[in-house]
Parts: C-alpha cells; sequence; structure tokens
C-alpha cells in the first residue's frame, strides 16, 4: 500500500485542517477487490429490500443526529457558509429516505405473454460493484445521490472523494458502518483522479462507473471504461442561462425578485454549482436598470469564513480555482466585457486573512457568445450580461452552449414561460425560480452535461440491471424439426 498522506487544507486560511490518507494503485485495487467479494458473497445484494431500506432510514436518522457537526465539516472543507452546509445535510437526508421509500414500492412487473401457460416477468438486480468519484464542490451532496440508490439497488461500491473535500464522506461512510451495513459494502479511497479515478474507471472488476466533475475528466472516466464496456454515468456541469423578459419585471416587486434570484442564481457557494444561473440573459429594454441594481447588491455581499456570523459567501475552494478565475475575468476585459463590480480579490484585510481564497462578486456587462468567459464553465463568482430582443433570439443565446444541465426563464405570460421552457435544451428548467430540486425528479443534463440521470426513479434504474424471466408452465415439443 501506498502509506502516503496528503493535508487538507482550509480554503478560507490554506491553513492544514487535516491529514487524509493518499491512496495509490494498490489501494484502489484492495478497495474494489473487497468491494468485489461482498458483492459476490450476497450479503448485501441478497438482503430483502424492506431491509435495504430500513437501514438507509437509519442512515437518514444518524445524519440529523450528526448535523452540525457535518455541516461545520463541509463549511470548513469547501469553504461555504455553516447554513448552506445545513441545508446540504438536510438534503442528504432526504436522498436517503427517498430512495428508501421508492426501492420497497418497486418489485418489477409482469408481462403479458398472451397465454395461460406462460409466466413471464421483467425483474431489476443491482449492477454490481460501482465506483463513485464526487466532486469538490457539494462533496456529501453527491456522495449521498449515488451511495444512496447504489445501495438501495443492492450494490456494493468504492467511493472516491475529491482530494480536496474529502472529509464529509469520510464521516458518511463511518455512518454507513454504524447504521449496521456488512463488511466491504462501502469502502473509501482518498486519493487524486490520477491514479486513483483513473484505476477505479478501467478496473475489471468494477461493473459502473459513476463520475461528477470537469468535462476534459469525465471524457477521461468515460475512455477508460470503454475497454471492458461498463456502465457509465456522467455529470459534467453546465453554463447555464437565467433568461429574464421584461415583463417579470414590470412591477416593483417583479423587478425586486427577479434582481434577486440572479444573485442566488450566480453567487451562491460563491458560483461553485454546476447548475449556477452564471449568464444572465435580459430583454434589452431592461438591461440597464437590472443589471445597475444587480452590481449594487453584489457589491455588498458579504465575504469571509463560512463559520462566521452574518457572512453571505466564503472563498473559492482552492489557490488553484482563484487563478483560474482571475484569468477568466482577465480574458474577459481583453475580449472587451465592463466590469460592473467586483474584478478582483478584494483588499480590505477584514474580508479575508491574507492566505484565504477569496474573490469578489463580479458582474461582467456587454459579453457575446464568443468570449471564453461565456462559453466555458468558470466555476466561481461571475456573472456574464447578454441581452436580446424577441423570445426567438432570447431561445437562441439560451441553448447556443456546448452544456444543457439547467436554465431558467422569468416572465408574467404563462404562455412563453410554456413555450420557453418546451424550447430550452436543458435538463432543468425553472420558471420564476432558481435552484430548487427535488429527489424524487431526475438531475442531468443535454449534450456535454453528460449522461445517465440522478435522482428520482431514473436515479435508482442506473444502479440496477433489468432481467426478463420467461417462464413455460406447460412445456411441450415444438416439432420444429422433422427428424
Amino acid at each position: 500500500m501506498s502509506g502516503a498522506s496528503r493535508e487538507v487544507l482550509d480554503p478560507a486560511d490554506a491553513k492544514p485542517l487535516a491529514l487524509v490518507a493518499e491512496a495509490g494503485t494498490e489501494d484502489t485495487d484492495a478497495a474494489v477487490a473487497a468491494a468485489r467479494r461482498a458483492f459476490d458473497s450476497g450479503a448485501w445484494r441478497g438482503t430483502g429490500v424492506a431491509d435495504r431500506a430500513a437501514l438507509l432510514r437509519r442512515v437518514a436518522d444518524l445524519l440529523q443526529r450528526d448535523r452540525e457537526e457535518l455541516a461545520l465539516i463541509e463549511s470548513r472543507d469547501t469553504g461555504k457558509t455553516l447554513e448552506e452546509g445545513r441545508v446540504d445535510v438536510d438534503d442528504v437526508t432526504s436522498a436517503f429516505r427517498y430512495f428508501a421509500d421508492l426501492v420497497v414500492g418497486e418489485s418489477g412487473r409482469v408481462v403479458d405473454a398472451g397465454s395461460p401457460d406462460v409466466h413471464s416477468v421483467v425483474v431489476h438486480e443491482p449492477v454490481g460493484v460501482c465506483a463513485l468519484i464526487t466532486p469538490w464542490n457539494y462533496p456529501l451532496l453527491q456522495a449521498s445521490w449515488k451511495i444512496a440508490p447504489a445501495l438501495a439497488a443492492g450494490n456494493t461500491f468504492v467511493v472516491k472523494p475529491s482530494e480536496i473535500t474529502p472529509l464529509s464522506t469520510l464521516h458518511l461512510v463511518k455512518l454507513l458502518v454504524e447504521a449496521g451495513l456488512p463488511e466491504g459494502v462501502a469502502n473509501v479511497v482518498t486519493g487524486a483522479g490520477d491514479p486513483v479515478g483513473a484505476r477505479m474507471s478501467e478496473h475489471p472488476d468494477v461493473d459502473l462507473v459513476s463520475f461528477t466533475g470537469g468535462l476534459t475528466s469525465g471524457t477521461k472516466v468515460m475512455q477508460a471504461a470503454a475497454p471492458t464496456v461498463k456502465k457509465v454515468a456522467l455529470e459534467l456541469g453546465g453554463k447555464n442561462p437565467n433568461v429574464v423578459f421584461a415583463d417579470a419585471c414590470a412591477t416593483e416587486e417583479g423587478f425586486d425578485t427577479a434582481v434577486d434570484q440572479a444573485l442566488n442564481a450566480a453567487f451562491i457557494h460563491s458560483g461553485q454549482v454546476c447548475s449556477a444561473g452564471s449568464r444572465l440573459i435580459i430583454e434589452e429594454s431592461v438591461r440597464d436598470r437590472f443589471v445597475t441594481e444587480l452590481a449594487r447588491r453584489a457589491q455588498k455581499i458579504k465575504l469571509g469564513r463560512g463559520t462566521e456570523d452574518g457572512v453571505e459567501c466564503g472563498p473559492l475552494v482552492s489557490a488553484q480555482q482563484l487563478a483560474k478565475i482571475e484569468e477568466y475575468v482577465r480574458s474577459a476585459r481583453d475580449e472587451g466585457a465592463v466590469v460592473r463590480c467586483g474584478g478582483s480579490r478584494p483588499e480590505s484585510s477584514d474580508v479575508r486573512p491574507a492566505t484565504g481564497y477569496f474573490y469578489e462578486p463580479t458582474v461582467l456587462d456587454y459579453c457575446h457568445g464568443e468570449m471564453r468567459v461565456v462559453r466555458e464553465e468558470t466555476f466561481g463568482p461571475i456573472l456574464t450580461v447578454e441581452t436580446f430582443h424577441t423570445e426567438d433570439d432570447a431561445v437562441a443565446l439560451a441553448n447556443d452552449t456546448e452544456y444543457g444541465l439547467a436554465g431558467a426563464v422569468w416572465t408574467s405570460d404563462a404562455g412563453r414561460a410554456r413555450r420557453v421552457a418546451t424550447r430550452l435544451r436543458h435538463g432543468t428548467v425553472w420558471i420564476n425560480d432558481y435552484h430548487p430540486y427535488l429527489p424524487q425528479a431526475e438531475w442531468g443534463g443535454f449534450g456535454k452535461s453528460g449522461t445517465g440521470r440522478e435522482l428520482g426513479p431514473s436515479g435508482l434504474a442506473e444502479y440496477r440491471e433489468t432481467k426478463h424471466i420467461y417462464q413455460n408452465l406447460d412445456p411441450r415439443p415444438v416439432r420444429w424439426f422433422a427428424g
């Protein structure tokens, strides 16, 4: 085994937060072997669905018991506010309870074969050993979206959290053990994508790989998995449009709501959200007033350590992410964007320690679709502004992206809302809202946002194989051949 270790840093001050094992290829192979033995033994897949569901519910209860501890871990590890961490724990709890309820209610289906002498049924069975690779922005949440359905379906797994933010996933696996999960069913490896994630993706004893992260890494996962023809599910982010029509701003209440939601869409968790509404696409007639007010409010967002009272946005997750955001803003300026607010690291030492990875919420006006900052997923506190004149223009701009994860439309016209929502090529479309999701509704995207779905019935189906069992109740010779 590697015997190596890695320091996990607090993004608010870049100081060491924890020391965790740094797995290598041998560690990964050992974890996969443990998951393989546990699956082949039948200790978990042979457990009845009622007992599986009961364990998921026990995990949900333990999550609530440890809610404050987990929220603090998530806040310190990722930089998000403590309140965001609490929301994450509640959402994780809901996911475990949802899949517990869902799996109990499903028992396959009987197929009418057109004969009383045939019993035909379609059943669902676990895929086998699942490799689960999760991102750094929502480590606990994204792990739960994979672990809960994987366990509900009867699989074993190896989970690899981001090497930047592994701490909440380690705690979650401890809770699984405490809830009574058999030995070898849950396995965790902490380490870098290369070699750990790469080995998980190519491993011949892995039956499914589910990856959430960036497009470049996702394509490597798919390539590594191809020779073994294993199931692959990818959630690769987005470049998400928030389309605002002038009629949504016709009243003061409507205007205030649309501006407020545009802030939430872009700057929650400092914009480090796969579904962040990082592209404001607004009707030209209300653009000046809207962007002026948006920038005024963005300037007032309080930055600081996520565990401190009153803080509204924490730091970026790493020095690498901070440098990436600075480069995107530089390129946007060079390409003609106008910085309406932000555009730099905060200067005041009252806002941040000198070593923290903080960046001001930034609004870039006069943007267009050829800019890098508009086309690429920035994953930071950057909001670009584009304008349109007609409904067709708005739809064309919103769909002008290689991604297709999420988007929103703001309008007081119900007919327009339905038309635009139908035409948007994105996996989730909000009407007069932004960011809410439901564990019972599928999550995933079109285009380069990935393949497959998480959550909902389809999220459970990802972790299952479908089998048709056809039984002849009255077997007789066919006499197809005369001899």
